[in-house]
């Protein structure tokens, strides 16, 4: 269906022409299971095949450092940029996040070595099935059981049953949450308040066994990235300090060491004006049959009334159609944007119409989400500039 007042060049995207990640060869998911396997872990495998296994594997997990972002400040982070080249194995490309390019599913991708449809964070925010509750996967309310919810065991763990010295450095913070415990636990977490802490103690910790698979975080950048935009003045400050702790831990390697630097996704800024932000809260057709809005701005995951399905995916295709990619479930699952497969207990999970971003546009809702309505800088989407991660190597 196509809205009437569209001129007549203007059609709904077609779903074959979203990006899907590169699950199963140059997905986030596939990197700590590359390096495990380097390592020796049984059960898991080399998929990204550019990389050189090495004893001591540290990964630096910057959140909001997206490829397009660091190419666009080579002056504000001189040392990142020197590694551009050099990004995935020497082919000089970027990894992509996965679907929705959202923290809270990118470090459940990274930790598990799974896609979403398997590991079942498919979202900011994502129905649950059992009690019909959006559940905020990042915050972890309403609450849970973590290991109902992500059943499978982290590549940390598989590698320190396999006699891996294996450490997490991080924001004490971060020590005991659900998301933590289902994403990134396995032997030692270690929490450091500042960033250079955790650099030196992440250079101690990858030289403390033979073979080591040491993690560490910096989530600030995404902050700023959020609240002022990814061209602001606190944004490149942020980047020029991240430059500097990379270095500073590059130095500190090991003998036998590779360190790799990589986030969870991009980041856009989004105007604010009205043909930018869509407001669902104000928005009458757009709310028409809808129990539940999850997901975020730019990858909604849309809950239809028991029996509207059919009619809300037409609605959301006339009206946002031409500047989003928009999917029923089946169809999203069956496009792969999920991974190649979903789990059963994951499918409800994943709106009955998902709404993808193509252009510079969210989708809002100033009522039930203020704070996230009112941010500048935006993620989740499969555009280049969502997806696309680095993946850095530096080797002593």
């Amino acid at each position: 269906m196509v809205r009437p007042d569209w001129p007549e060049d203007v059609v709904p995207l077609a779903l074959d022409t979203a990006p899907v990640p590169a699950y199963g060869t140059a997905s986030l998911a596939d990197l700590l299971p590359t390096l495990a396997a380097g390592q020796g872990v049984p059960g898991l495998h080399r998929t990204i095949a550019e990389l050189a296994p090495a004893d001591r594997n540290c990964v630096f997990l910057i959140d909001g450092l997206g490829w397009e972002q660091l190419r666009a400040h080579p002056e504000d982070a001189p040392y990142l940029t020197s590694l551009l080249a050099g990004s995935l194995g020497g082919t000089g490309r970027p990894l992509t996040a996965g679907f929705p390019a959202t923290t809270a599913t990118s470090l459940a991708s990274f930790g598990t070595g799974l896609p979403p449809g398997a590991h079942g964070l498919p979202g900011y925010t994502a129905r649950n099935p059992e009690t019909g509750e959006l559940m905020n996967q990042l915050r972890w309310k309403p609450w849970t059981s973590p290991r109902v919810w992500q059943p499978y065991p982290t590549v940390f763990q598989l590698a320190d049953e396999a006699g891996v010295h294996t450490a997490q450095v991080s924001s004490p913070t971060f020590r005991d949450t659900p998301l933590t415990k289902i994403a990134l636990s396995g032997g030692t977490f270690h929490g450091r308040l500042t960033g250079e802490e955790r650099m030196d103690f992440a250079a101690q910790q990858l030289a403390a066994g033979d073979r080591s698979l040491v993690y560490t975080y910096y989530s600030e950048l995404d902050g700023k990235g959020h609240r002022f935009g990814v061209d602001s003045d606190a944004w490149r400050g942020q980047l020029m300090y991240v430059d500097r702790l990379v270095q500073r831990l590059a130095e500190q390697l090991p003998p036998r060491a590779a360190l790799y630097v990589t986030a969870d996704h991009g980041m856009i800024d989004i105007p604010f004006d009205e043909e930018s932000r869509i407001d669902f809260d104000e928005d009458w057709e757009l709310r028409a049959g809808v129990a539940l809005l999850g997901g975020e701005g730019r990858a909604r995951h849309v809950y239809a009334v028991p029996g509207a399905e059919a009619d809300v995916l037409a609605v959301w295709r006339e009206v946002l159609g031409d500047r989003f990619w928009i999917a029923s479930r089946d169809e999203a699952i069956a496009a792969g944007w999920f991974g190649p497969q979903t789990d059963e207990r994951v499918y409800r999970r994943i709106g009955d119409v998902v709404a993808a971003a193509h252009d510079d546009v969210v989708i809002t809702a100033s009522v039930n989400e203020p704070n996230e309505s009112a941010m500048v800088g935006m993620h989740g989407s499969m555009t280049r500039v969502e997806q696309f991660v680095p993946l850095l190597e530096v080797r002593s």
